[in-house]
């Protein structure tokens, strides 16, 4: 299904009961695709904690995220 942003701000909960219901709604601004809206599930099952992923996860320098985070902000707090 097609939506205009302006039907996302005047029936945002008619656009949110149709995402309840399994279709997606794709948010057309000017009548270019913009955002797409899908029901969100919980992933289940176990799940990496600090896994670093995108330019990080290659990175040698970042090996224990929460340690290399507080010592950025160390100076700050």
């Amino acid at each position: 299904m097609k939506a205009t942003a302006k039907d996302l701000r005047f029936h945002s909960k008619e656009l949110l009961n149709t995402v309840n219901r399994g279709e997606e709604v794709v948010i057309t601004f000017r009548g270019k695709p913009c955002a797409k809206l899908i029901h969100y599930r919980e992933k289940k099952g176990n799940t990496v904690k600090n896994e670093l992923f995108g330019i990080w996860k290659d990175n040698d320098i970042v090996k224990d995220i929460d340690k290399y985070i507080r010592k950025l902000r160390k100076g700050r707090l």
